[in-house]
């Protein structure tokens, strides 16, 4: 038996199951699309003008300072200003003193943001808000507030002074706790962000195994958070590495005590423009290692 086929194709249709589904195409020139897919994103062509120019301005506004500076830079005699005894000794300080702020920052800085992530406790929220206020409070009211705590007068300072005969102000130690104190905050958001994100079930497996709580955050948390507190150290190191009011607030700019590079960068611009952009350029490239290593971490999505 047999039955008869329409144009359509009706009756095959009907054999095979019943009516297909046809996908509807549009669009002309033969490059159809599913109607199914969602829809595409945004080009260029579609960025609305009064969107795409104010856009335009703010990138050319990031931009053209930092291509200016490489423009402007004293290529040939670059070397020779890197290599200068004043300008090697600001990079040497900077380096030694960035990285001791670093390491105070991780011996402290990790147990206090274990203590914010993992402790339910009265005044938390105040606590973490005490913690980064560091990010938004200007660099020269921290270097003021470091005096008025730890200077000779200070309501620590004093007692440091005739008890120990420590003094802290105006010293290469004055730096180091100048620049712990506003880089200490990227290390603390990193590795509290990591730990929250991190599970606690594995802490709670080690605890029911007999482990003290200091020996599952020993040997359980830490390999768990290692990548935030390696991204956090790297933050507050180049936030220390570039630190100036603080620095010049409470501990001076002193050559070969207390002159970081960006004290030298200040100091050379106003005798030895080229010397400023030497510095300066060291300064940016650093930076950009810091974004490049953590590009992965803050700069991409998804």
């Amino acid at each position: 038996m047999t039955f008869p086929k329409d144009k359509s194709g009706a009756a095959t249709d009907t054999l095979r199951g019943g009516p297909r589904r046809r996908r509807a195409r549009t669009g002309g020139g033969g490059d159809g699309g599913d109607t199914t897919r969602g829809p595409s994103r945004g080009t260029a062509r579609g960025v609305p003008l009064p969107l795409l120019v104010p856009a335009l301005i703010g990138l050319a506004f990031l931009i053209v300072p930092l291509i200016a500076l490489l423009v402007r830079a004293p290529w040939r005699s670059l070397p020779e200003l890197l290599t200068s005894a004043e300008v090697w000794q600001a990079l040497q300080l900077s380096l030694v003193c960035a990285t001791a702020a670093t390491v105070v920052s991780l011996v402290i800085g990790v147990p206090l943001a274990w203590l914010l992530a993992r402790v339910e406790f009265p005044g938390r929220g105040l606590v973490r808000a005490l913690v980064t206020l560091p990010l938004v409070l200007p660099p020269v009211v921290g270097g003021v507030a470091l005096l008025m705590a730890l200077g000779r007068n200070g309501i620590v300072g004093k007692w440091l002074d005739s008890w120990f005969g420590i003094t802290l102000p105006f010293t290469t130690a004055g730096v180091v706790i100048a620049e712990a104190f506003v880089a200490m905050p990227f290390l603390v958001i990193s590795v509290e962000g990591t730990l929250r994100a991190a599970d606690p079930r594995y802490e709670e497996a080690a605890a029911t195994l007999g482990a003290s709580r200091f020996t599952a955050f020993r040997r359980v948390t830490l390999p768990l958070i290692a990548p935030g507190i390696a991204a956090g150290a790297v933050l507050a190191w180049a936030r220390a590495l570039g630190e100036f009011g603080a620095t010049i607030t409470f501990a001076g700019n002193f050559p070969g005590r207390t002159q970081t590079m960006p004290l030298a960068v200040y100091l050379a611009l106003q005798s030895d423009p080229e010397a400023a952009i030497a510095l300066s350029l060291v300064l940016l490239t650093v930076s950009i290692a810091v974004l490049a290593g953590l590009r992965d971490r803050w700069t991409t999505a998804g």
